[in-house]
């Protein structure tokens, strides 16, 4: 059987909100079967529970934020991207503010943390979001779309008119039945221009960003001394947030995810399509381990050896 997981133990971490520039305290918690991924915001005396839902999501200016009544957490995507990455299904996460903590700009850290924690087999199979026919939204020149596929298959694109992107790979793919997250993706960070810090921050935005939690360019070049973790670090950026953008579903998905400058927004107004189509998607699950298709059973061996 394809299991769920949750955590073995609790851990927890602290950071500083990208956007806030305010110190965050994170504690990741193990979850019984079928609760999916719950925030809490501890911080609040009359904050409820809330799990992941892509209809909660309520901005999407430079990450993706969620809100239930009077709990708002924003940039969860880079922890989602961790937790969908290492096969975490059930997990209750707290939080005593408003972000979570951008740590260094990637989801490496969130990676760091989960498989500190370990992985715990649960007794109840894992429910996948199988895509049955094609679904696609565009904006302008930006797109994206879901189709048919026996696995879960990301592909991307991205343009900028900078000379650095223009030298870097504008096109990446990642096959959760082939490929490591965590050696691929995890790894990726965060990036923008010095020539928007201004007006971002005039817009209570990237407050607490700096060279130690994203790639920053001036007009010519990578300021950070370091350079690039992955040649193609910026658009396996964009992969990153799509994987968590998309694991708000709450499940993961069985299907091929095909954009071109897409984003935050375009990410859930997809899933968002997705869901309102009865007939474009099915709950999927499988039982014994030589009826389970080779890519997913593949995509299973995957998590386990992330653990280990």
């Amino acid at each position: 059987m394809i299991s769920q997981h949750t955590l073995k133990t609790s851990i927890r971490t602290t950071g500083i909100g990208l956007h806030s520039g305010h110190k965050v305290m994170l504690n990741l918690r193990p979850a019984p079967t079928d609760t999916g991924i719950v925030f809490r915001r501890v911080d609040l005396a009359d904050a409820a529970d809330f799990r992941v839902d892509p209809h909660l999501v309520c901005d999407t200016r430079m990450c993706s934020a969620l809100q239930s009544g009077n709990s708002k957490v924003s940039t969860v995507e880079h922890l989602m991207s961790a937790l969908a990455g290492l096969g975490v299904d059930n997990v209750f996460i707290d939080i005593d503010a408003a972000e979570v903590p951008i740590m260094d700009g990637s989801a490496a850290p969130f990676v760091f943390l989960i498989q500190a924690a370990g992985l715990e087999r649960q007794n109840a199979p894992r429910r996948f979001v199988e895509i049955l026919e094609p679904i696609r939204i565009e904006e302008g020149d930006k797109w994206a779309e879901f189709s048919p596929y026996q696995g879960y298959r990301l592909d991307f694109s991205i343009v900028f008119d900078h000379p650095i992107l223009k030298r870097s790979s504008s096109q990446a793919s990642f096959d959760f039945s082939l490929q490591s997250y965590a050696a691929e993706i995890s790894r990726a960070r965060t990036f923008g221009f010095t020539a928007d810090v201004e007006y971002l921050r005039s817009h209570g935005l990237a407050l607490g960003g700096t060279l130690d939690n994203a790639i920053v360019m001036d007009n010519f070049r990578v300021l950070n001394s370091e350079g690039l973790r992955y040649a193609d670090e910026f658009v396996k950026h964009k992969v990153l947030d799509a994987i968590g953008d998309l694991y708000l579903i709450g499940h993961p998905i069985l299907g091929h995810f095909n954009a071109h400058k897409s984003g935050h927004a375009l990410n859930n107004k997809l899933l968002r399509a997705l869901m309102d189509s009865a007939s474009a998607w099915r709950w999927s699950s499988f039982g014994q381990k030589e009826e389970t298709p080779q890519p997913i059973q593949s995509w299973s061996d995957h998590i386990t050896a992330a653990y280990a």
